[in-house]
């Protein structure tokens, strides 16, 4: 079995500390680690190095050979350009069915949280079975929602088809991404209704094959990508991908997906989205009361605030402080209420084309 873990994103709902030249997945905010890192830990040693790979923008490719040297050079895919997930997967898949169209693969993400690792490696290793017997299926992992978030994706699931190891794999239904608070809150009232991860297991060889029936125009350019000559191939990759649509996975394939070529597995594995500051101090904290800090900080009388500082120099005290969120780095001091999160992205989207730009 292959693991693939998609570490291209910018992360701008971490900014201050999150940028283009070196996004969230590389930064410590959990331990001394990268959640990146923390990814590759979670996989090992239930799988070889030699099979684990990782998607990124070419650009962050040197910064991730510093942080997995023991990784092999050849198992970090670097796109030349920012173009969503959808054709991010085919030119994954398109390479490993390369190497065999029918072994299981694992698609992950390097900005996640998972603390019950002993149980999300269960699930990888009985998904593998399945895809083994039947390699033409996608098996969706679905996390027990913990409120009813509003800013995730939900998968909808049905009756238990088939048990493997003691894994239940339920037919898929459908899935929506980033429902409205209206609808969040029913879901979440709603047994058959979990978090969708983006976690899903499946073989090369079958989304090549979703690709060709669905978006016949990203398969046919991983296809030109990949039959080039290798020393046209530095080439050709960049002229190829430049043409490829902006699409998410989620658009380019699973809307269309057919209910009876997939699974989904539920369950509570810990999982995080910590790609932002308010899902951050959820994942860390014990209680809601509970105050989340990092480097040289000290409160007095202060409740449910998230206050990271990475400046060495300087020591950040905070009195009656609540549910605020502060981050110090070393040329961005960001204080916002805690509710308010949200608007980050789009205000660091706002500062193109001013002074500010070079902030983000």
């Amino acid at each position: 079995m292959k693991a693939v873990i998609f570490a291209g994103g910018v992360g701008t709902r971490l900014w201050p500390l999150s940028r283009k030249k070196s996004p969230k997945q590389f930064e410590k905010i959990i331990g001394n680690k990268s959640t990146l890192q923390l990814a590759i830990d979670r996989l090992r040693p239930e799988f070889s190095t030699k099979d684990i790979f990782i998607a990124t923008g070419e650009q962050y490719t040197k910064i991730i050979r510093q942080q997995l040297k023991f990784l092999p050079k050849d198992n970090i895919i670097g796109e030349p350009e920012k173009k969503d997930v959808g054709p991010a997967v085919a030119l994954v898949m398109g390479m490993l069915a390369q190497r065999d169209p029918h072994e299981p693969v694992a698609i992950l993400w390097s900005d996640h949280l998972v603390q019950n690792v002993k149980r999300f490696i269960q699930i990888l290793k009985s998904a593998d079975k399945l895809l083994q017997k039947d390699p033409n299926k996608i098996v969706f992992i679905g996390q027990k929602p913990r409120f009813a978030s509003d800013n995730l994706g939900w998968i909808e699931s049905g009756t238990i088809n088939k048990k493997i190891d003691r894994i239940d794999f339920l037919n898929f239904v459908g899935t929506k991404y980033r429902p409205n608070k209206d609808l969040a809150e029913k879901y979440f009232k709603n047994d058959n209704f979990s978090w969708n991860l983006g976690y899903f297991v499946s073989t090369p060889g079958f989304i090549l094959s979703l690709y060709q029936r669905f978006f016949p125009r990203i398969f046919k350019l991983v296809k030109l990508i990949l039959n080039s000559p290798k020393d046209q191939y530095a080439d050709n990759i960049k002229r190829y991908y430049h043409q490829m649509p902006e699409i998410n996975f989620d658009n380019a394939i699973l809307e269309q997906l057919d209910r009876e070529f997939a699974y989904v597995v539920v369950d509570d594995i810990g999982w995080s989205d910590v790609g932002a500051w308010e899902a951050l101090k959820e994942a860390l904290e014990k209680s809601k009361k509970d105050n989340i800090s990092k480097g040289r900080v000290y409160l007095k009388d202060c409740s449910d605030n998230l206050v990271y500082n990475f400046n060495n120099k300087k020591l950040i005290v905070g009195v009656d402080l609540h549910n605020m969120l502060v981050v110090d780095t070393n040329d961005v001091l960001l204080i916002a209420n805690k509710n308010s999160v949200t608007k980050i992205k789009k205000l660091v989207e706002s500062f193109k084309g001013t002074e500010n730009e070079r902030l983000t």
